[in-house]
């Protein structure tokens, strides 16, 4: 039977391709969502704080609650009801990961009250068949800089320590995007000359990020999907081109439309004009499960 107690996860924002890793490269980012979860004998209820309140299913159709429901009939146990509250700080659908974040913490929440019958490799399968693709859900998970892949069992991932001279920052913009959308502007084909290049380039980041950060400007070069998305997404594009002008490591996070710059920003661009600037730091933990109810403050890590 699952056990009748709360858990909480602090789940942290990703940002994921960092240009030219597309689908297979994340990191974790010092902003997060706090997600609370008791199973109870009433019909479930939300509650939502933050970002998204007002906009998000406050019923079954919440997907933090859909995301714990398909753990929980894979473990074999279902709840009658959950009680959840949601304090939330990622930016919902700016290329943030705030999908990925609802599902690791349905995820790993209904592991938890389970008593934690799963391991973190199948904490990590179901929430990447969830998402459909693991770059957001890995870093999420596992934290730090993630390099992730679909095999024929599901998704898997490694996480390694990011370089202390990495500086992320966030522009982000007032207007949302969408993943679906972003993802239909691409072409069924590219050249190979552009995927030989990307190639090169996601070896040399993994290595910039962990090793060398001065290569990260080279690093971040991409040739596979910014270019394409560019024209649905004009202003940050405009932005990007803007901030590697400066030789500024920029790229579009995720979907977009933020910005990720990872080599930090001049002073000149943190007030930029109809941007919320964030500087953030990598988050080397992931998702958190700790007991009881939600107690930390909305917003970044102290």
């Amino acid at each position: 039977m699952v056990r009748v107690t709360a858990f909480t996860v602090r789940v942290p924002a990703t940002s994921a391709n960092l240009g030219p890793g597309f689908d297979a490269l994340g990191l974790a980012l010092s902003l997060y969502d706090e997600v609370t979860a008791r199973v109870t004998a009433e019909p479930t209820t939300v509650r939502v704080t933050g970002e998204g309140a007002g906009d998000l299913a406050k019923d079954e159709e919440h997907l933090v609650i859909k995301a714990m429901r398909e753990t929980f009939a894979e473990i074999g146990e279902q709840p009658a009801g959950i009680e959840l509250t949601c304090v939330n700080a990622i930016p919902q659908a700016r290329g943030l990961g705030s999908s990925s974040a609802a599902i690791v913490a349905g995820v790993t929440l209904a592991n938890a009250l389970s008593g934690g019958k799963l391991s973190q490799e199948d904490e990590l399968r179901i929430a990447g068949r969830l998402e459909g693709h693991p770059d957001n859900v890995a870093p999420c998970l596992l934290g730090g800089f993630t390099i992730a892949w679909t095999s024929h069992d599901g998704a898997r991932a490694v996480s390694t320590e990011v370089h202390p001279a990495v500086q992320p920052a966030l522009f982000v913009p007032a207007n949302r995007g969408l993943t679906k959308e972003a993802r239909a502007a691409l072409p069924a084909s590219v050249p190979h000359a552009d995927a030989s290049f990307n190639a090169g380039r996601s070896a040399l980041l993994v290595y910039a990020l962990t090793k060398d950060p001065s290569l990260l400007f080279e690093a971040t070069e991409d040739r596979l999907h910014q270019d394409y998305r560019a024209p649905g997404m004009p202003e940050s594009a405009a932005l990007v081109k803007k901030l590697r002008g400066r030789k500024i490591a920029a790229v579009i996070s995720g979907a977009g439309p933020t910005v990720l710059a990872l080599s930090g920003i001049p002073a000149d661009f943190a007030g930029e004009s109809g941007w919320v600037c964030h500087t953030l730091a990598p988050e080397s933990a992931g998702a958190r499960v700790r007991p009881g109810n939600i107690s930390s403050t909305l917003g970044h890590a102290e």
